[in-house]
């Protein structure tokens, strides 16, 4: 029998009830305010008093309304016809909410997840004898582009017979399907859906691998310089008008990945918005239809309940641990992860914990972790793997990396994806800065050349530096002209045109063919008399990578850019420096790049693949890091 209790007292959305009977942590509850009923989630127990935050506008409420237990956790609801679709961070569809409700939302009002009238067609995959387990496939639908599984819910423990299994037909989501029989013989109707905890992880596979190949984003700075590894994790930090938003949709957009979530846990309205107007509307270039059919949105912005923020992330990533079952990759992106947090720091102060540092929970770092460690690539039981990748913005106040947030997600991250202000107010985009940027990943470019690329640009930029203090008289020929190389470099190749449907979407084997081009040119030697020289030619020569950057792949276009290019560099270039005799690549590598390895303060690498403080690694040589 459910528990029940009375309000005791109010703080905004956190109420302690007085209550009789049993429950448990994050029990789900519901206030009853006249005929609404107002869901929440117990998140502390103290002999006969619970705190429980409200998932709702607590106005009204007073002590001693009533509150029932329901006896259940707080679940997602996992079946065929999630895709497409838009929720709130309590999974309810949004359009639906809006088709019964009006534009806006009244308070205790749900609806179910999954259509229920909508008609699937289901095959069976098993027959009546068979013995399966949690997570085994009893048959399939088709869903968008893919055979949705039907599986024995999560939750069931051990061995089971199938008594009865549904023949080939169309069936509703709530329609029994099967019957199966556990060791003690009890029968167990089945469903197309079930429910699941949403902060419990998914672990029903038999083996989690290591996520070592490089998730293909068709972002050229991505890809190359900070990959990302399907299955890993990746954060993108930056200040208010960096371009966050805007680099998770080219992500979403053209990340080689099956399945897309995103989750809009506590972002502003508007660009909300934005997204849900636009992705219906993108012709996907993986598939060529609505990029909407593979894409899942939970919106819940920062004029919604700060309680339903929190619980945000967690419906999301429940959602992806289902479609990795079924041995998809899906690509998590939640934006922004410092609201989710600020959600968070508000629950602790009502509840009166000790505050950590700028008052967040003194288990920040614990709740961050626990929510990245849900990505990962796994090898089910059936020998298909499947993957979860996590990307994550953050929004720290001022651009500040050292704030609370930051730090405690570049703990856990595999990636740091830094976003400059310097760069966006230079409309450099995407503005992630190499200099900050880092991936404990391995790239599809060798580690010698993106080792090569991270000296270059530290050195240019040590020569920059230099530059606005003596000028350009007091730099030497061979300094300008590495200042010159690395930012062609920057220019040509870490800077990408989203709008230009060829620039803007970039595939590996174009990038591991610019990127050799590109590292002949920079290892060249060059015989400049002068700087304006020197200058004129890059100039020149990024003038022309710019019209290869436009030119489509493999067109004859391509290779008239190509041959100027190559025509340009051969008249200008040696492949011997005459002072040394050596070739031009070794004598760029010992006589260019051997500096130390400056950084501006507070900024961040890598080294032996750990994030490190500049304090940390001041004086050492740059061939240590990578």
């Amino acid at each position: 029998m459910a528990a029940n209790g009375i309000i005791y007292g109010i703080n905004k959305n956190m109420i302690t009830v007085e209550f009789s009977g049993d429950i448990r942590q994050n029990e789900v509850a519901h206030v009853i305010l006249g005929d609404q009923r107002l869901k929440s989630e117990v998140v502390r127990i103290s002999g006969n008093l619970a705190d429980l935050q409200v998932f709702e506008d607590t106005k009204g409420l007073r002590s001693g309304d009533k509150v029932e237990f329901s006896g259940e956790l707080l679940t997602v609801q996992l079946g065929p016809g999630l895709l497409g679709q838009l929720f709130d961070g309590l999974q309810n569809p949004l359009h639906k909410l809006a088709e019964h409700y009006g534009q806006f939302l009244k308070r205790g009002k749900t609806v179910e997840a999954l259509p229920a009238e909508q008609l699937w067609q289901f095959s069976p995959v098993v027959e009546s004898g068979a013995m399966v387990r949690a997570g085994d496939s009893l048959g399939t639908v088709p869903e968008a582009l893919f055979e949705h599984r039907i599986m024995v819910p999560f939750g069931m423990e051990g061995n089971y017979e199938v008594v009865e299994i549904a023949a080939a037909a169309e069936y509703r989501v709530d329609d029994k399907i099967a019957v199966i029989k556990d060791g003690r013989g009890k029968l167990w109707p089945l469903r197309m859906n079930f429910f699941w905890p949403i902060r419990k992880p998914v672990n029903i596979y038999q083996e989690r691998l290591s996520p070592v190949e490089p998730l293909i984003t068709q972002i050229r700075i991505i890809d190359t310089m900070f990959p990302v590894a399907k299955g890993g994790t990746f954060c993108i930090p930056g200040p208010f008008g960096a371009g966050k938003t805007v680099l998770q949709q080219l992500t979403s957009r053209n990340a080689q990945v099956d399945i897309v979530i995103i989750a809009a846990c506590g972002e502003r309205a508007g660009e909300v918005v934005e997204t849900i107007r636009q992705f219906p509307q993108i012709t996907d270039p993986l598939t060529g239809r609505s990029l909407m059919e593979r894409t899942i949105i939970v919106g819940n912005t920062s004029s919604m309940p700060v309680a339903a923020r929190e619980s945000s992330v967690y419906t999301a990533v429940s959602m992806g641990e289902y479609y990795r079952q079924m041995g998809l990759d899906v690509l998590l992106l939640a934006d922004s992860t410092s609201r989710w947090a600020q959600a968070m720091r508000e629950r602790s102060g009502r509840l009166e914990e000790i505050p950590g540092e700028e008052a967040f929970p003194a288990y920040l770092e614990s709740i961050i972790a626990s929510f990245y460690e849900r990505a990962g690539l796994v090898r089910l039981r059936d020998g298909h793997v499947g993957s979860v990748t996590i990307g994550g913005t953050v929004s720290p106040a001022g651009g500040n990396f050292d704030e609370p947030v930051t730090q405690a997600t570049l703990k856990v991250v595999g990636a740091f994806h830094g976003l400059s202000r310097e760069r966006s107010d230079a409309r450099h985009y995407p503005a992630i800065d190499p200099l900050t940027s880092w991936s404990r990943y391995q790239s599809f470019i060798g580690s010698e050349q993106r080792e090569m690329i991270i000296k270059l640009l530290s050195r240019a930029n040590e020569i920059e530096q230099m530059m606005k203090v003596v000028g350009e008289e007091g730099t030497s020929n061979a300094d300008f002209i590495i200042y010159l190389k690395g930012l062609f470099f920057d220019s040509v190749f870490l800077q990408q045109n989203g709008f230009d449907p060829v620039d803007g979407v970039t595939s590996k084997e174009r990038q591991l063919h610019i990127f050799a081009l590109l590292e002949k040119i920079i290892t060249s030697f060059y015989p400049f008399n002068n700087k304006d020289e020197a200058r004129a030619f890059f100039q020149k020569l990024r003038l022309l990578f710019l019209n290869l950057n436009g030119a489509a792949w493999g067109t004859a276009e391509f290779t008239r850019h190509e041959e100027d290019l190559v025509r340009l560099l051969n008249k200008s270039s040696q492949s011997v420096d005459d002072e040394s005799g050596i070739p031009a690549r070794q004598a760029f590598m010992e006589q260019n790049m051997d500096s130390t390895f400056t950084r501006a303060k507070n900024t961040r690498t890598v080294k032996d693949g750990l994030p490190l403080h500049h304090d940390d690694y001041r004086g050492e040589d740059a061939g240590d890091l990578q």
